[in-house]
């Protein structure tokens, strides 16, 4: 496919804006802090050796971690043949470091460096990625921000992915086609499965056209499900203590797949989504969508135990995790498929969901409506506005995002964090996020400030249905 048809895709959307001198690149900075690389790499799936791409930070591990209050200081050096970018998930930077390509900088070539500089902010799981079809090829990297004062927990890091040994092009053009079939090699299936017939009228629900097709759940079939490049043939065990606290941090870098995190029989309290601190919620399993991450505290019984903490695929039995073992533990193997399929994705949890540190209160200055558009069988998706997402520096806005599409979109805007503050027709004060997932039929608003002049990509985080026309902008000067 056309490469800058695709990664340039919102900034094609978008006018000119006059951009204040803080917007501009950075020049003559201090040493970079940290170095980042962009590498080509082999891990083993199903046993079978994959070549895919790779970031790692100063420590040679996969991702960074960065102290709140500091800057992100990075030299990103891509060292392989490929132009790509990195987009950091979860930060606010300046527009013109946000990382997606022919957003105002063009894409790094093979071979090239960039300097990023710009602060980080408060303490927070967030992530980095590739802005292209490389995302599907793992370039993609947990990016921590650890608070000032240590605390007594162990953090523990998962990163989930889907994997195909298919490369992003050919599962676009299978999907674009619809006649994809499994291969000899074992390549990804394009699917239509999990579908529901049926859909619960809620009372007070925008009226949402329905054409009578059933709801889809996934339309990718992978060939493994990753948690940190491993599936639960051979999982990633990590020592803890008995009678100890634990922190996890959950992201969902799969790029078609949303999971429900299941504990086994371990209370975990979520205390944050998408790096933004929650007023706690006790529970054994939490959704998480593409794009999103959950911070969940568990504090482990004193007693020999081993803890799977498992990744149910939406609408089906396959799965994947890693486990937490206490000295002298017995490990006992895992099946990468379950006896029952995994729960199907509501907003139930969100509805639950209250903020530390909501919005001020105030009135909005403007509204908009978003319609998710979407038409499966021919991979036609879109984003209907009205009207254009055109705001002023300090405006509070209001952004009300209805699905009249048959799969669920998990909605993520660039350079902002936002307060969910209505389903349907419920209106409350949730959680701040910058991913929000959003089923099929329903209704989701949303509350942020415009304190982060720019042209801010707007997208589905469902990679396919970004590249397939899902994606729009938010632009306002300074």
């Amino acid at each position: 496919m056309n490469r800058r048809k695709f990664i340039g895709t919102a900034a094609a959307a978008a006018v000119t804006v006059s951009l204040p001198p803080l917007l501009r690149p950075a020049s003559g900075a201090s040493d970079p802090r940290d170095v980042l690389r962009i590498v080509r790499r082999g891990i083993e799936v199903n046993g079978r050796s994959a070549d895919v791409f790779g970031l790692i930070g100063t420590s040679g591990k996969p991702g960074l971690s960065i102290t709140a209050g500091q800057d992100l200081n990075v030299s990103l050096r891509n060292e392989t043949e490929d132009p790509t970018i990195v987009h950091w998930h979860g930060l606010t930077p300046p527009w013109t470091q946000d990382g997606v390509a022919d957003a105002h900088m063009p894409a790094m070539n093979g071979r090239s460096e960039r300097r990023f500089k710009f602060p980080v902010g408060a303490a927070g799981t967030h992530w980095m990625h590739a802005h292209t079809l490389q995302e599907q090829s793992l370039l993609a990297a947990p990016l921590i921000v650890k608070d000032n004062e240590p605390r007594d927990e162990q953090d523990v890091v998962i990163m989930l992915h889907d994997f195909s040994f298919a490369t992003p092009e050919e599962i676009f053009t299978r999907l674009k086609k619809g006649t994809a079939k499994q291969g000899a090699s074992g390549n990804s299936i394009v699917i239509w499965s999990g579908t529901t017939h049926g859909h619960e009228t809620v009372p007070g629900t925008p009226q949402i056209p329905h054409d009578g097709t059933n709801f889809h759940l996934n339309d990718i079939d992978y060939d493994a499900y990753l948690a940190n490049d491993r599936t639960l043939d051979d999982p990633e065990v990590v020592q803890v203590e008995p009678s100890g606290r634990v922190r996890l941090r959950i992201i969902n870098g799969a790029t078609a797949t949303a999971f429900t995190i299941d504990l086994g029989d371990i209370v975990g309290n979520l205390i944050a989504v998408d790096g933004q601190d929650v007023s706690p919620v006790a529970g054994f399993r939490f959704p998480v969508a593409m794009g999103q991450r959950l911070d969940i505290r568990l504090h482990l019984p004193g007693e020999k135990r081993a803890f799977p903490i498992l990744a149910l695929r939406e609408g089906a039995r396959e799965r994947t995790g890693i486990i937490l073992a206490q000295t002298g533990a017995q490990v006992r193997k895992l099946a990468s498929r379950g006896e029952k399929a995994g729960p199907v994705l509501d907003l139930v949890l969100e509805q639950k969901l209250r903020a530390t540190k909501p919005l001020a209160s105030r009135s909005a200055n403007k509204r908009f409506e978003i319609a998710l558009t979407g038409k499966a069988q021919s991979y036609e998706w879109g984003l209907d506005t009205r009207p254009n997402l055109v705001a002023r520096q300090g405006d509070r806005l209001e952004v009300t995002m209805i699905n009249q599409s048959v799969m669920s979109h998990p909605m993520h805007l660039h350079g902002h964090h936002f307060q969910v503050i209505g389903v349907d027709a419920h209106r409350f004060s949730g959680a701040m996020r910058d991913t929000v997932h959003i089923p099929p039929r329903r209704a989701v608003t949303i509350a942020l400030d415009a304190q982060n002049p720019g042209q801010w990509a707007f997208h589905c985080h469902h990679l396919y249905h970004m590249a397939a026309g899902m994606m729009t902008t938010l632009r306002y000067d300074g």
